[in-house]
């Protein structure tokens, strides 16, 4: 239905959004009269420089270091890295993936996520549109990149990432949509509480971390679309699991963190999940 200023209102950012009652979606600005893709331009440019920012979280707080002081330096060196040197993948290509000072190898990983959270953040411009929403989504995106990485290097889901994570998607989703909170508690209770069954029943088998991440998700995603990240989550483990096992890359006992695979759930179940449901209880239910 068109507003009042003639723009049709963005797509609901959740099914539990969808909502018979007609939960209207509170836009960020008049879209229409700023310059076609402006929007997805500026969040593209905006993941760049988070992207920037998640590195130093993924570097330094496994160690129990702080994220804002001191300024980045490089890690074989110490010498601090001056601002030009620190502009999101250019500087990187400018310089060869090497350090100015010392000449060491700067890692591909930094371009990696800053690319990749600049990505996420167009796609979620493209699907929300100018929708309060939509920082929600960003929120999201960029912890679960932050969380991906470091499950990767230290085989850890911080609690300092995902217990105010489900305090902040908790308050974000009633404040905004107030007459579904009964979906975000659901959601919390459904993506901590599979994951707490496991832990029981297998004795330790799965880590908190993945319990704790689980009910993030949930408050941000709401039940439906929480089960359909986990379930997104497994199939996409199982499957790099079958495949590091067939090549020899691990053996049966080695652990295979499974955060970065529920993070991948979680940005496809937020992307496309509404889509992916309605497709499926279309085709295989209607």
């Amino acid at each position: 239905m068109p507003d009042e200023g003639g723009a049709d209102t963005p797509p609901s950012s959740h099914l539990r959004f969808l909502d018979p009652a007609g939960l209207r979606t509170s836009l960020l600005y008049n879209h229409a009269v700023l310059p076609p893709l402006f929007l997805e331009a500026t969040c593209f440019v905006f993941g760049l420089v988070i992207g920037s920012f998640l590195n130093v979280v993924i570097t330094r707080l496994p160690d129990g270091q702080s994220v804002v002081h001191p300024p980045s330096a490089c890690p074989a060196c110490g010498s601090t890295i001056r601002w030009h040197d620190n502009v999101p993948v250019f500087s990187w290509l400018w310089l060869r993936a090497r350090c100015r000072s010392c000449q060491a190898r700067i890692s591909w990983r930094y371009p990696a996520v800053e690319l990749l959270t600049a990505v996420l953040f167009l796609l979620a411009a493209l699907r929300f549109g100018p929708a309060l929403d939509l920082g929600a989504a960003l929120l999201l995106l960029a912890a679960l990149v932050a969380i991906t990485a470091i499950d990767l290097d230290h085989q850890i889901i911080p609690d300092v990432i995902t217990l105010p994570g489900i305090a902040v998607g908790t308050g974000l989703a009633v404040a905004l949509h107030p007459a579904a909170w009964l979906d975000t508690l659901f959601g919390i209770l459904i993506g901590g509480g599979l994951f707490l069954a496991i832990i029981l029943a297998s004795g330790g088998g799965m880590g908190g971390g993945d319990m704790k991440l689980g009910a993030m998700m949930g408050a941000f995603l709401g039940w439906k679309l929480v089960l359909l990240a986990i379930l997104i989550g497994v199939l996409a483990g199982g499957a790099v699991a079958i495949g590091l096992l067939v090549t020899g890359a691990k053996g049966r006992k080695d652990p295979v963190p499974f955060g970065p695979f529920l993070a991948l759930g979680g940005a496809v179940s937020l992307l496309w999940g509404t889509n992916l449901l309605a497709w499926y209880l279309g085709r295989f239910l209607g």
